[in-house]
């Protein structure tokens, strides 16, 4: 569908066991623990927050908004964010997530310090923006899946924008561009990456957002880690990908 040239289909096969693989051992590691270092992760981290302190240097109090996009592993991304958080010398810090809460227990149980910001549910969708920007305020730091196809909010209507993916009109969610122009904040997006038993990422420059090209800066991103990394794409295989949107 996308006219990617895949050297290992196995591999694009087996994605979905592969990450349900690795959230349980994470998940589980760290409850029969208490707490585990995964320095691969933890390496994620430090890159991370040293672009993060360069961007506060570059432009002191210019908020950021840290985007994973959806490789590999949901409960990978979150120990990578509670890593940057602890990086940075925060108390707490803001995740806006899809993903159900509590898959295999308690999730805030075991991470207190992620405060995970779910879009499911009415409860949980009311005030949702204001919730980010109270983030932003407080820390300077929160953080936003802005890869996240149009498809997977299907029960609520979610607001988009246009862009260009993979040669063909498509549209991408729209939050992350109106409030980071709200907040003139910058976007910071990466993926995960898991061969061989090791986990590595790929950091892309940082995008402001209040620019004009934003979403399309955003969509090519998205283009350049889906060829360079599509056997890991938690998305992968969804047939409507970004080709459908409700008007709002």
């Amino acid at each position: 569908m996308l006219k990617l040239s895949l050297p290992n289909q196995g591999r694009v096969a087996a994605g979905r066991f592969r990450e349900r693989l690795i959230d349980q051992r994470i998940y589980f590691g760290r409850l029969s623990r208490g707490s585990e270092a995964w320095p691969d992760l933890q390496h994620v981290a430090r890159a991370l927050a040293r672009k993060i302190a360069q961007l506060r240097a570059d432009e002191p109090g210019r908020p950021v908004i840290v985007s994973p996009f959806h490789y590999v592993s949901q409960y990978a991304n979150i120990y990578v964010i509670d890593e940057l958080r602890a990086q940075l010398g925060l108390e707490s810090i803001a995740v806006v997530s899809g993903v159900p809460r509590d898959l295999y227990g308690d999730d805030h149980a075991l991470i207190p310090g992620v405060n995970v910001l779910y879009t499911y549910g009415e409860d949980d969708r009311n005030g949702l923006g204001l919730r980010v920007a109270r983030a932003l305020r407080r820390s300077g730091v929160a953080v936003l899946f802005a890869d996240v196809p149009p498809f997977a909010l299907h029960r609520y209507p979610m607001e988009t924008v246009s862009v260009s993916l993979f040669g063909r009109n498509a549209r991408i969610h729209n939050g992350v561009f109106r409030l980071g122009a709200q907040f003139n904040a910058t976007l910071l997006p990466f993926y995960l990456r898991f061969e061989r038993g090791r986990f590595g990422a790929e950091i892309f420059d940082p995008i402001p957002l209040d620019a004009s090209g934003a979403p399309q800066h955003v969509a090519r991103y998205i283009e350049a880690a889906a060829a360079d990394n599509y056997a890991d794409w938690l998305v992968a295989g969804h047939p409507s990908m970004y080709s459908f949107a409700a008007n709002r």
